[in-house]
């Protein structure tokens, strides 16, 4: 699996149900700190598939989603494990602090 974006008709399919832990960036295409993040994103996808799901959310398109989940800050990250919210960081991270997190719930 690579990266994938979600929106509101396969967000339920991909995040609730259990299996592998899942991480969501939410972002908007016109946020600077959003389009530094993106290629790290894609990395980790990449490294971690098999182990944690990775997508993307546009808030732009999906705003009941972000709302429904208080994402008031762009890029928010947020970890699912079995449909529910284990964490979440606002900001640009670097990678190496990105994979702490990931490598917490895998």
């Amino acid at each position: 699996m690579s990266e994938l974006y979600l929106n509101s008709s396969n967000f339920a399919a991909e995040v609730k149900g259990p299996g592998l832990p899942v991480m969501v960036d939410f972002y908007a295409d016109w946020c600077g700190p959003c389009k530094m993040m993106s290629p790290v994103i894609e990395q980790l996808a990449k490294e971690y598939e098999g182990k944690i799901k990775v997508f993307k959310l546009n808030v732009d398109n999906a705003q009941e989603i972000a709302g429904q989940f208080e994402v008031s800050s762009i890029p928010t990250v947020v970890f699912f494990k079995d449909g529910k919210v284990i964490d979440r960081f606002v900001g640009a991270l670097p990678k190496a602090n990105i994979i702490n997190y990931i490598d917490k719930y895998i």
